[in-house]
């Protein structure tokens, strides 16, 4: 009796870790497009700062094999230095938004976002962006922060686990953001892989030298993970 059970509990344990790998979402191809947002907010300006940075000199973020494009998402709202113009642009990538005729009517935001998923998208489809990198700051006291949409994506996982490593001793958080009532329509939600980064604390409307140099760190490391992977190792 006690073999059979034995059996039998191995082949259980054998099926749990079957189901939980096939319920993993991990990349099967090499990384190719990757994007680093800055400025979705306008006045959090450490990605706006390292974004236009990387449009004037993008030595440091270029891998062998890899594109890797920054680019400022809401310039009007980093002009006037606010956290948008007509509505959050963190919030209008659903598919009414983006799906709506183009018109001057509509505020800024949405048209931007439709821009934005023509640039990078379009959203769910096998043409969009690898991963997007969208670079926020936080007035409170949260460091390094990573922000998962998905407990079940493998690939981001290892990710977020080789920048935390890389980053030792300085901490890194990973923050979830699986439950039903904490989705919302991201403006990295375009990319297949989608990773949010927030640094703090910072003040709006001004820079903090190593907030900017642990947020470019995590860029970096990012990109290291992502070259890896594409060389299978």
């Amino acid at each position: 009796f006690s073999l059979i059970f034995s059996f039998l509990s191995c082949r259980i344990q054998i099926k749990l870790l079957l189901d939980k790998m096939t319920s993993c979402h991990v990349a099967d191809d090499p990384i190719k497009k990757v994007a680093i947002f800055g400025g979705t907010h306008g006045n959090e300006l450490t990605g706006v700062f390292l974004v236009k940075h990387w449009l004037e000199n993008g030595t440091e973020i270029q891998r062998t094999g890899l594109e890797v494009k920054p680019f400022i998402t809401n310039p009007r709202a980093v002009k006037k230095c606010t956290r948008y113009v007509d509505c959050d642009l963190n919030r209008v990538f659903d598919p009414e938004n983006l799906g709506k005729k183009m018109s001057e009517d509509l505020p800024y935001e949405v048209r931007r976002a439709q821009e934005i998923n023509h640039l990078f998208g379009p959203k769910d489809s096998e043409d969009s962006y690898d991963i997007i990198f969208d670079l926020h700051n936080t007035t409170s006291n949260m460091g390094c922060t990573l922000i998962l949409e998905d407990s079940r994506n493998d690939f981001l996982i290892q990710m977020f686990h080789y920048i935390k490593m890389s980053l030792a001793p300085l901490p890194c958080y990973v923050y979830l953001t699986e439950h039903p009532s904490l989705k919302y329509a991201t403006t990295r939600s375009i990319a297949k892989y989608a990773v949010g980064i927030e640094v703090g604390p910072q003040p709006q409307g001004v820079l903090r030298a190593d907030i900017l140099d642990q947020m470019r760190k995590m860029i970096k490391h990012a990109l290291d993970f992502i070259h890896n992977f594409n060389e299978g190792k």
